[in-house]
């Protein structure tokens, strides 16, 4: 019994904390997740409750992981077109113009490394919920087989 109290109470905190997150990754970036659905946690048992939050959780992160590797796909677009740019200039021999396009190339080629540890962080971030939620499911059919080994 005291067991199976400690790993409710585990399981309790874990929810929190699920809980917690997924509010704070759906506040974070609001603006590239289009809708957060509710989830009606009263008529759920512990859990299920708290596979059906890590579950949103990791639908979450794979929205804004989606979201982002589109933007560094974007800004992939847009250098290759200034890189383009540049060559022509080159070619011309508008030295005022390559070194424009030089500065916008840098200041893109910047961004597009920040954009990489936003995926490589997101990415880590969904792999960790995959985790949480792959540990969780373990911990309840160890308790489960504790509970039915203690019966017999």
């Amino acid at each position: 019994m005291k067991k199976s109290s400690k790993v409710i109470s585990s399981t309790v905190i874990a929810a929190i904390a699920a809980v917690s997150v997924v509010t704070s990754a759906s506040a974070a970036s609001v603006s590239t997740v289009p809708s957060v659905s509710s989830i009606n946690l009263s008529s759920m048992d512990i859990e299920t409750a708290l596979m059906m939050v890590q579950q949103e959780r990791t639908k979450l992160l794979d929205i804004q992981l989606q979201a982002q590797i589109q933007q560094v796909q974007n800004r992939n677009q847009a250098i290759a077109e200034l890189n383009a740019q540049l060559q022509v200039a080159n070619q011309n021999g508008d030295t005022a113009q390559a070194q424009k396009l030089k500065g916008q190339i840098d200041a893109l080629s910047n961004s597009q490394q920040m954009d990489m540890l936003r995926v490589q962080s997101l990415s880590n971030k969904r792999n960790e919920a995959f985790d949480v939620m792959t540990n969780f499911i373990k911990k309840m059919q160890d308790s489960r087989s504790s509970i039915i080994g203690n019966m017999r």
